[in-house]
């Protein structure tokens, strides 16, 4: 088993942070999601899965993140990736495999992975029973935190969805949100990036972009009323 050698960067004097991800030690790894696939996800409406995809994606550049991708068989039945990931994350590295169903399979993929020196991988792909479960499991077993954004995810059935999560919490993973990836990541409203951060707010939840429309119209109001 491989040694963490990270120490975290991100700990407030207030102790805040200590049990939270590093975004200087976070690497995402987005795996398998292929078109082929994505038609028989059951367990989340597929619009909402692309667009939690989408997010970490923008997510990932915004915060300058390291990203893999990766895809099994991409000109076979499961298709290719969905090309917002690097439409949006354009600094992300694709590991081609060699007919390995679990990436954590494939050297290559794997020496990617230590090449960033990075310690926590945030896993999202299709299906999450298998093309993330099998690297998350093995990625813990080599010494990494390992953390699985579960609506940025997606399995044939509600079954495999709650078996995998229960197989999850059993193996060391944690299990994530989209939201809360991005809210773990973001940590404060005091940064420069906060107004792109809002945005990206209203994709995890879509119904946070009204509440933006409305805080933007009180403040012109409140301008037009001087």
């Amino acid at each position: 088993m491989d040694s963490p050698t990270h120490a975290k960067t991100s700990i407030l004097p207030s102790g805040g942070g200590a049990m939270l991800m590093d975004p200087s030690d976070t690497l995402i790894l987005l795996l398998d999601h292929q078109s082929g696939l994505f038609q028989t996800v059951k367990d989340i409406a597929v619009a909402d899965l692309r667009r939690n995809v989408e997010m970490i994606a923008k997510l990932a550049t915004l915060l300058k993140i390291p990203v893999i991708t990766t895809a099994s068989e991409p000109a076979g039945t499961n298709g290719p990736l969905m090309p917002e990931i690097h439409l949006h994350a354009p600094h992300a590295v694709y590991v081609p495999r060699k007919g390995e169903v679990n990436a954590w399979d494939n050297d290559d993929f794997v020496a990617a992975v230590r090449s960033t020196g990075r310690r926590t991988l945030v896993m999202a792909g299709v299906w999450t029973s298998v093309c993330v479960m099998f690297p998350a499991l093995d990625a813990r077993a080599a010494g990494y935190e390992v953390y699985a954004v579960l609506d940025a995810s997606g399995d044939p059935s509600e079954m495999a969805s709650r078996i995998s999560l229960a197989r999850f919490v059993q193996g060391g993973v944690k299990p994530i949100s989209t939201n809360a990836l991005l809210s773990e990541l973001h940590r404060s409203w005091a940064r420069p990036e906060a107004a792109e951060l809002a945005g990206l707010y209203a994709l995890a939840a879509p119904n946070y972009a009204a509440v933006i429309e409305s805080y933007l119209r009180a403040q012109q109001a409140a301008r037009d009323s001087v």
